[in-house]
């Protein structure tokens, strides 16, 4: 039997993580796991650094600006280029895209696994207010180039598009204050006033709620300079990077780990379908408060216009993505980009051994295998199309 599901709406290249399971006996003996993407970085080889920032939201339109972030981060440590100033700016556009990424997840993707109408009309809203955030910050909509652009917030708009995104956020997805533990968390799923609710219920309950748990350790929050020494000195670094030469696991039961809910479940039911949901739970309401507060930091800024220091050549530069952690390395000759190279949570958490492949090995075999799988792989969250086949010896 077989069974496949979308972990995205749409990307700028295709690909694809597929999934095989052999089973046997009553348990799943082996997992396949395997990743097809197409190089995407080559396409920025050859480019000069205006004309790679341009093409990376067209390459990876899902995570655009989580890339576009990552991109430049690595140009300017390549050009020697300080761009603090525009630090805060970024980390609002990066929780905005991130808190629409989750939404997706949770408005279209888990209504159709409870078999209930996904609700697209709550989610453009939600994408229309993130949207208005770039340009509120940066009238040009320069803000993602070397350097920065000419941040200028305009507050009136600024402050009515994180309204309308933070609100939108807690109305459709919580209809009331997020569960912060254990306890409000089941008083919350038995009220059941949301999708969100309704499909963390099904989650807590036995034989689902330590499903996928294994002992895959979470990706710690290395800095860019970690990704690049890696990615300069071995390209395959890309498609199977390690973690003191071991798999880890990263998005957001890797960040939510402490969080008071998050760590209830993962002691009660380890690192399985409960925790990776109410860890997305989590990150969602704190992104959700977050905005307002990066909003009121802000601070007009110019483009940085000269070197400050750096690796003149070769940089690297990390984001954090609603499915983990993100980072480039690039390297410069004659003004244009001569290398390039990527590491994104996809090769991550699906890794030959990494945590899908280690949650599903001796799993039950039972009629309930695919919906399982299909929820751990989401849960996990590739930036690809998935599929899964199960084969069953007997």
């Amino acid at each position: 039997m077989s069974g496949t599901g979308a972990g995205l709406e749409g990307t700028g290249l295709e690909g694809s993580v597929s999934v095989r399971l052999t089973a046997a006996a009553g348990r799943v003996r082996a997992v396949s796991v395997q990743v097809r993407r197409p190089a995407a970085a080559r396409a920025l080889c050859g480019r000069t650094p205006d004309e790679a920032m341009r093409l990376v939201p067209l390459l990876f339109s899902l995570c655009g600006t989580a890339q576009s972030l990552a991109a430049v981060g690595a140009l300017e440590d390549a050009l020697g280029l300080d761009a603090r100033p525009h630090a805060a700016a970024r980390a609002l556009l990066a929780d905005a895209e991130a808190a629409t990424n989750h939404a997706w997840q949770i408005l279209m993707d888990w209504p159709a696994r409870l078999g209930e109408a996904p609700q697209p009309r709550e989610l453009a809203g939600l994408r229309a207010a993130a949207a208005a955030i770039h340009p509120a910050l940066y009238p040009a909509r320069d803000g993602l180039r070397p350097g920065g652009g000419s941040l200028q917030p305009d507050r009136a708009a600024l402050a009515a598009a994180v309204a309308a995104l933070r609100d939108g956020l807690e109305r459709a997805v919580f209809a009331a204050p997020p569960p912060a533990d254990a306890v409000e968390l089941e008083r919350w799923t038995v009220v059941g006033a949301t999708p969100a609710a309704r499909l963390m219920r099904l989650l807590l309950a036995p034989g689902m709620a330590g499903f996928g748990a294994c002992g895959v350790p979470a990706l710690e929050p290395h800095p860019a300079r970690w990704f690049g020494e890696r990615l300069a000195v071995d390209a395959a670094f890309s498609e199977t990077p390690r973690q003191d030469g071991a798999p880890a696991h990263t998005g957001p039961l890797a960040r939510q780990g402490a969080h008071p809910l998050v760590a209830a479940l993962l002691s009660a039911h380890g690192s399985g379908l409960a925790a990776h949901a109410a860890a997305r739970l989590a990150e969602l309401a704190e992104l959700a408060g977050r905005l307002a507060s990066r909003a009121d930091r802000l601070e007009d800024a110019e483009p940085v216009q000269g070197p400050c220091g750096g690796l003149p050549g070769a940089g690297s530069g990390a984001a954090e993505t609603a499915r983990g952690r993100l980072a480039h390395w690039l390297r410069l000759e004659n003004g244009r980009v001569a290398d390039c190279r990527i590491v994104a949570p996809t090769e991550w958490n699906f890794a030959a051994d990494g945590p899908l492949a280690q949650g599903l090995a001796g799993a039950a075999s039972d009629a309930g295998l695919a919906e399982r799988a299909g929820l751990l792989v989401a849960a996990l969250d590739p930036c690809v199309a998935s599929s899964i086949t199960i084969q069953d010896e007997d």
